[in-house]
């Protein structure tokens, strides 16, 4: 045999690109058999807990009442008699819910959920934008197995909540740049979520106030030039306008759709629900359930009292005002995945209701804080931040304390199991202050740049 045929017969080597390509998919199938494992880990662990997805009933029973034409707000669910407290938009959404068998129902629901998890903290590293060591669909899937295990992610399956949804569409929309695939329908996600329930329409109103502030600032800008710099060919209302504004007026357009065409099929029960339902903010249960972690949960157990009044009012205003400006300054200086973290913390801490698993922001807060960490220079500190952060939402300690049903016994919780139970509000308190001197600092950054 010559050595050109030796040559000949020995197996080629694969090329560099072809290396590549085999090397690249291993962190995504990696990634994708420990989220499977840890999944299917959660899964077994739920039902041996024997979970009810108490929520996920009372879903079914709103779609149902609402596709037999019942009173929507006169309706109670299963054994606890749970009303129903969204607007009536949502029930036609929950219609097809009544289409399959409960057990099935279940069964979709949760892995539904668990997509929904994986998209939420797919969106949420989009959100922070920084560099990966790995695909971003890996890291996803990677973060997704641990994340699964924190009590807002537990509690949201266990009740099967629709959280997930509400915050994927949320972050759907905020997440989309220009020359992104509809980012012209920016806003379109927000007021959806808001149709469905309430709370996220916080963030139409942070996106109307940045796109006014800086409305402003372009007017100051066009008055500084003078006539001979600009003859006035724009008109005024051209110079105002600007995406913000833009996504603002889309996302109360989508809300007022979902509104009238509730109204529309559901004129009745839209009508108690504009007029009468919405103003119940006791209607969802007792104000001061350890599960309540907004403030008015927190001053309700702090003051031995089911109703805080004035105390919760006057809260309520300073945190919104503050949340607000927090997040409007990060988001006109850049820092998006700032100012939407704040917005979504200042929307739980000022809801009558802020039930535990509606913290499932916290898997963004997390990823932002983690990711702030690996970029400062101040490293330890950030890092002890997100650690504690972690563990604050992984550690259940809420429900460490007295929360018997009808007991009421929240009212008479001593310093340290208002500490425990209070941990989300005074959690979000400080992150908002973190928030504002980011975005202060991010201004002023940006002020001294221009000089």
């Amino acid at each position: 045999m010559t050595a050109m045929e030796s040559a000949d017969d020995a197996p080629a080597l694969p090329s560099p690109a072809a290396v590549r390509e085999l090397t690249r998919d291993r962190p995504v199938l990696a990634a994708t058999l420990c989220c499977l494992l840890s999944f299917t880990a959660f899964w077994v662990v739920q039902r041996l807990a024997d979970v009810t997805m108490i929520d996920l009933m009372v879903y079914r029973a709103e779609g149902w009442t609402a596709r037999t034409g019942h009173d929507l707000y006169d309706m109670r669910a299963t054994e606890a008699g749970l009303p129903n407290t969204y607007p009536p938009f949502a029930a036609l959404l929950f219609m097809p819910l009544t289409l399959v068998g409960v057990p099935e129902m279940r069964t979709l629901a949760t892995l539904g959920n668990l997509a929904l998890l994986v998209a939420l903290v797919h969106l949420a590293l989009r959100l922070t934008g920084r560099p990966l060591p790995v695909s971003r669909p890996a890291a996803a899937l990677a973060l997704s197995a641990a994340v699964v295990w924190c009590e807002p992610i537990w509690t949201t399956l266990r009740y099967g909540q629709i959280n997930l949804l509400l915050t994927v569409l949320v972050l759907w929309d905020l997440t989309r740049r220009p020359g992104d695939a509809g980012y012209r329908w920016v806003g379109l996600g927000i007021g959806i979520a808001a149709g469905i329930k309430l709370t996220p329409a916080l963030f139409a109103v942070l996106l109307t106030t940045a796109g006014l502030v800086r409305a402003w600032q372009r007017l100051r800008a066009r008055s500084r030039t003078g006539p001979a710099q600009d003859p006035g060919r724009t008109g005024l209302l051209q110079a105002c306008w600007n995406p913000l504004l833009r996504q603002a007026v889309t996302a109360c357009a989508a809300f007022l759709g979902t509104v009238l065409l509730a109204g529309l099929l559901m004129p009745r029960d839209s009508h108690r629900f504009w007029t009468e339902v919405v103003f119940s903010a006791n209607r969802p249960g007792h104000v001061e359930q350890t599960a309540n972690q907004s403030l008015r949960g927190l001053l309700a157990r702090l003051l031995h009292t089911p109703e805080p009044g004035v105390w919760w009012l006057a809260a309520a205003a300073v945190v919104t005002l503050a949340g607000l400006a927090a997040g409007t300054a990060a988001l006109l200086a850049g820092l998006e995945a700032w100012a939407v973290s704040a917005c979504a913390v200042t929307a739980l801490l000022i809801s009558p209701v802020a039930w535990s698993h509606h913290w499932v922001w916290c898997v963004p807060l997390l990823l932002l804080l983690g990711s702030e960490a690996l970029r400062r220079s101040g490293r330890r500190l950030w890092r002890a931040g997100t650690v504690a952060t972690g563990l604050l939402f992984c550690s259940y300690a809420l429900w460490w304390v007295p929360h018997t049903p009808g007991e009421r016994a929240e009212l008479r919780q001593h310093a340290g199991q208002m500490l425990l139970s209070g941990g989300y509000p005074l959690f979000g308190a400080a992150f908002l202050c973190l928030a504002a001197v980011v975005a202060v600092r991010a201004r002023r950054r940006q002020a001294v740049a221009k000089e």
